[in-house]
């Protein structure tokens, strides 16, 4: 029997990729993977973690068939994609130093959701890594 090891990366559509661009790496901090071939559609290849190119999330930049409006406030109630960062506090300084609405997490963890500027629901976890 196979066995799934990991989640190499998770595609996130968008409206128009400067616009989230600025989000993903001006608030978040992520940086484009130059190696992102010509796919005939504009999007970006962002690098997570500390093996570039391992992790990442792919922006398509492409018509959104999914409805942006009446969808939950709290992310943890949408589908969403889940992050594990090293400090909760420094990244909602950085959410609200952007401007950027977020929600702690209603299970008790160290998380806070958000939404990119397309309505995308982001979960991100608090992880200490020795």
């Amino acid at each position: 029997m196979f066995k799934i090891n990991a989640i190499l990366h998770a595609s996130v559509i968008v409206a128009d990729t400067k616009t989230a661009l600025a989000f993903y790496q001006g608030v978040l901090g992520l940086e484009p993977d130059p190696a992102r071939p010509d796919l005939g559609y504009p999007g970006a290849w962002l690098n997570l973690g500390l093996n570039p190119g391992a992790q990442q999330i792919h922006l398509l930049e492409l018509p959104n068939p999914d409805p942006v409006d009446d969808r939950p406030q709290h992310g943890g109630r949408d589908r969403h994609t889940a992050f594990a960062v090293d400090s909760i506090d420094e990244l909602a300084q950085s959410l609200s130093q952007h401007g950027v609405d977020y929600s702690l997490s209603r299970s008790g963890r160290r998380a806070l959701f958000c939404r990119d500027p397309d309505g995308n629901a982001l979960e991100f976890i608090e992880v200490l890594i020795d």
